[in-house]
């Protein structure tokens, strides 16, 4: 029972009479001569229907002067509905029971109800004293029994904070001490750590709304609480205090910590405050609050970044391997979180880089290098990706693109330049035959040809692709020669059998072989494709899922030749719109997509080596292959044409480009642009089994972080809030997080306006099924 019933059972009680000696009561009369449940009152006529208050006459609010009373204890007010189980209630506020003793000399406003006092009865304590706030708390005849203190101080706030109190459940408040700091919580919302916070975000219009008994309660428990009181020290003394981190500050700063992007502005106040000297021997547990340290961390690892250019590789590395001991730390800091320490973020996939390439791939046969690369080879250039794809800026470029240069630039070089000379001794792998085979005959099949998917962003697909309901099986195949999409995309189509060589064209193109037609510009491809009775959809059709389709989509090339290094960071982007497109085809009913791409590619921030190849030698030159003129001589290394081996090709060595100035490129002959993945993509039964039974078993609230307890087959289900549960869009939570091995999960509300409203705790499965549900009111019962 909450505060607001027990009130209410106790005002109706008051009815309660001894019919052997009484006479029935016709009404209840509630005096108060201090005002004191004067606040409430609106809120209880929100419950009590009988409740009629004396004052001004508005009779639609129930309120009128005394003769207006008597009328409606004698019925004669038309229209006046309320309930008729309970005897009318007239509340008297600046009255007392004593003002209604001296009949003939109380005031004129009270004689036409002062003798009510004889026919109705008084709402009152045993010792027929007026029910005060405190006097009802306290008291355990008639009152709640609880133990409030009777101070001054918490006598104050008591009545201000009665409105709050009213949905408090009492037995919840049995056993704790009512005093003025609870009352001034209860003022403050309940949440008072939240609300210094908003203060220290907002200063001066935080201030402004609050109303000046709010004002008051909010200095006292957080001079209570945290010995600091916002009018009288200042903001400024705050933020140190916040930064410092210290004693009580601790709790304030991991509440701060949880949700920084909803106090924009405390980041710069806590700049302008004076930091503590930093010694030699500062760390994050000392520093780790104020933003301007991290600052200096960022400028003594880009400069120790910068450093590494003049370093061997083995030197390189072991420079990084410090700097990870170092800087590591932050990215577990706030100001990872807001964007403050992108080059301690980019450190971690460098660290993971400089570790990977203390091996190389310079030994063995094509089989060898292939199994090692498939194993971790290809998690160096996901690495280089990873950490381009956390900076922004120019200046912090430098630094990742010196990093990436001092160990991956030589990594990568003795690679390539050792495939080749393997390649030249072993001949390229035979292509042909491990190229995508198309059953003749079958049906319902949907091809998705993805210009450039290299093999890390293959992998990186499956990955997003893990939470859709579909298996997936990979197969590894080789990219033709040159490696470029005139050449490699033919090759991976399913008319590749009507495709030929005629004639080394500068454009690489290969034709058609019945009619010598170039497939330059797609017109002929595509009428090729639609006269083998493959459909051509375009972005967004689904077709007809019972024949076969061929769809071009993704322009991770495009996008590659377009921005450099800073492709690194559209990368995910990109691959999230070709995961939306398979599962928009899967359910338009497609039950098998296959994903081919034509080749991969190099990057290389500030640039892939030049290699000078004059042009009077070459019919065409593109960054990492050419076509030689007849009768040219050169040194450079010369290969077969993939459409028609007694034609060759120029293709640079090692990761050179014959163009200067080029970070991305593809056309030549390396793992990172000829290893390629297939993907087959089935769509799973929808009736498969989602996993055993799970029962969410306890929840608990702290502000607006919800942690959940779920027991039984939990493995690999997400948590959410919903405030409605089945409506994937009316999650309030930041994002939904994983059901960790423990059996817990962890979530934080997004907006703070949501707090008190009735939701719905949600388990998910991996294709966000729903797997358990709970009602609950976010951030917990008030």
């Amino acid at each position: 029972m909450i505060v607001l019933d027990a009130l209410i059972k106790s005002i109706r009680s008051a009815a309660v009479y001894n019919p052997d000696v009484q006479a029935f009561p016709s009404c209840i009369l509630w005096t108060d001569r201090d005002r004191q449940w004067e606040a409430i009152i609106p809120r209880l006529k929100t419950e009590i229907s009988e409740l009629f208050v004396l004052g001004e006459y508005a009779p639609e609010k129930r309120d009128g002067p005394g003769i207006w009373l008597r009328c409606v204890l004698a019925g004669t007010i038309e229209n006046l509905k309320f309930s008729k189980k309970y005897l009318p209630v007239f509340y008297l506020p600046g009255v007392s029971r004593q003002d209604l003793r001296a009949v003939e000399n109380c005031k004129d406003e009270l004689k036409p109800i002062a003798e009510l006092q004889y026919r109705g009865v008084i709402w009152s304590q045993v010792n027929a004293k007026d029910w005060t706030v405190l006097a009802f708390l306290k008291s355990d005849q008639g009152g709640l029994g609880l133990d409030a203190a009777m101070d001054k101080e918490a006598k104050n706030v008591m009545p201000l904070s009665l409105y709050r109190l009213l949905d408090e459940d009492v037995e919840l408040l049995k056993g704790k001490r009512l005093d003025k700091n609870f009352f001034n919580t209860l003022l403050t919302g309940g949440d008072p750590i939240r609300e210094l916070l908003q203060w220290l975000d907002k200063g001066d219009v935080f201030k402004e709304v609050q109303g000046e008994n709010e004002w008051k309660a909010f200095n006292s428990v957080c001079e209570f609480q945290l010995a600091y009181n916002p009018e009288n020290d200042g903001a400024f003394a705050g933020f140190e205090k916040l930064a410092t981190r210290l004693g009580a500050w601790k709790t304030v700063w991991e509440r701060y910590c949880e949700s920084p992007k909803r106090y924009p502005h405390i980041p710069e106040y806590i700049r302008n405050c004076s930091m503590p000297d930093p010694d030699l021997f500062s760390s994050e547990e000392s520093h780790g609050g104020w933003p301007q340290w991290n600052e200096v961390q960022e400028d003594k690892l880009r400069d120790a970044l910068n450093g590494l250019n003049n370093l061997t590789p083995e030197k390189a590395r072991k420079k990084i391997f410090e700097l990870e001991k170092t800087h590591g730390q932050r990215r577990n800091l706030v100001w990872a979180d807001l964007g403050f320490s992108l080059l301690a973020s980019a450190l971690e996939p460098l660290f993971n880089l400089a570790h990977i390439t203390q091996e190389s791939l310079v030994a063995g046969t094509i089989s060898d290098l292939k199994e090692g690369y498939l194993q971790w080879g290809w998690k160096a250039d996901r690495s280089v990706i990873e950490s381009l794809s956390q900076v922004d800026f120019q200046k912090d470029f430098k630094a990742v693109k010196t990093a990436i240069q001092a160990v991956y630039l030589p990594w990568v070089e003795d690679f390539a330049r050792y495939f080749q000379k393997v390649v030249s001794s072993e001949g390229y792998p035979e292509i042909r035959t491990q190229a995508p085979l198309y059953q003749t005959g079958s049906t319902g099949e949907c091809v998705i040809f993805v210009d450039g998917l290299r093999f890390d962003t293959a992998k990186r697909l499956q990955e997003l692709l893990s939470g859709s309901k579909v298996s997936i099986k990979e197969k590894i195949i080789w990219a033709a020669i040159p490696s470029v999409t005139a050449t490699g995309k033919p090759f991976v189509s399913p008319i590749r059998d009507l495709i030929g060589g005629d004639t080394v064209n500068p454009d690489f193109e290969p034709v058609v072989i019945e009619t010598g037609q170039s497939l330059k510009g797609g017109y002929w491809f595509k009428k090729l494709l639609k006269d083998s009775g493959w459909q051509v959809l375009e972005k967004f059709e689904t077709g007809n899922c019972n024949k076969n389709a061929w769809c071009e989509f993704g322009d991770l090339d495009h996008r590659g030749h377009d921005r450099g290094w800073k492709f690194a960071g559209q990368i995910d982007s990109i691959l999230i719109e070709i995961k939306d497109r398979i599962e928009g085809l899967i359910q338009a009913g497609w039950k098998t997509i296959r994903i081919v791409t034509d080749h991969g590619w190099l990057l290389m921030p500030g640039g892939l080596p030049k290699l000078d190849l004059p042009a009077a030698l070459t019919e065409n030159k593109w960054g990492r292959c050419a076509v030689i003129k007849p009768g040219a001589q050169t040194e450079e290394s010369l290969y077969p044409w993939s459409w028609k081996q007694d034609h060759l090709l120029a293709l640079a060595n090692g990761v050179s480009c014959y163009k200067k100035g080029l970070e991305y490129a593809h056309g030549g002959l390396s793992f990172q642009e000829c290893l390629c993945m297939e993907l087959v993509i089935l769509s799973v039964d929808q009736d498969e089994q989602t996993g055993g039974a799970i029962k969410i078993t306890d929840t608990t609230w702290k502000g607006l972080r919800c942690n959940v307890a779920v027991d039984g087959d939990f493995k690999g289900l997400t948590l959410d809030i919903r405030l409605k549960a089945g409506n994937e869009s009316s999650s309030v939570v930041m994002n939904p997080k994983p059901v960790k091995d423990t059996g817990i999960g962890s979530v934080v509300v997004e907006n703070e306006d949501n707090e008190g409203i009735d939701a719905f705790i949600v388990v998910l499965t991996k294709d966000k099924k729903l797997k358990a549900q709970k009602k609950t009111k976010i951030g917990g019962d008030m």
